[in-house]
C-alpha cells in the first residue's frame, strides 16, 4: 500500500546488501590486482576506485546492522489516520 511516506519509512535488506558488497569487494580486489599486473593502469585505477566505494558502503551497512532494529510499526498499525465510519 502506498502512503506517500515511502522515502521516510523505507526499509533496506541490509543482509543482502552486506553480501552483495562482499561479493563486489572480492571482484574489485581481483580486478585491481589483475589489471595492475597486466600493465593496464587506467583499469586498475577504475577498479581501485570501485573498491574504495564498496569498502565505504560495506562499512555503512555493517554500522547499520550493528545498530540493531529501530522502531518500525507492525502490519497492524496503519500508516495514516483511518477514515471515520460514516454509517454511524
Amino acid at each position: 500500500m502506498r502512503t506517500g511516506s515511502e522515502p521516510r519509512t523505507a526499509r533496506s535488506a541490509l543482509r543482502a546488501r552486506f553480501w552483495l558488497s562482499v561479493w563486489g569487494l572480492i571482484w574489485a580486489t581481483v580486478g585491481t590486482a589483475a589489471f595492475a599486473l597486466a600493465g593496464r593502469p587506467g583499469w586498475a585505477i577504475a577498479c581501485g576506485t570501485l573498491w574504495l566505494v564498496i569498502t565505504v558502503d560495506l562499512a555503512l551497512v555493517t554500522r547499520h546492522i550493528r545498530q540493531g532494529p529501530h522502531y518500525q510499526p507492525g502490519p497492524g498499525v496503519p500508516p495514516y489516520q483511518p477514515p471515520e465510519d460514516r454509517h454511524r
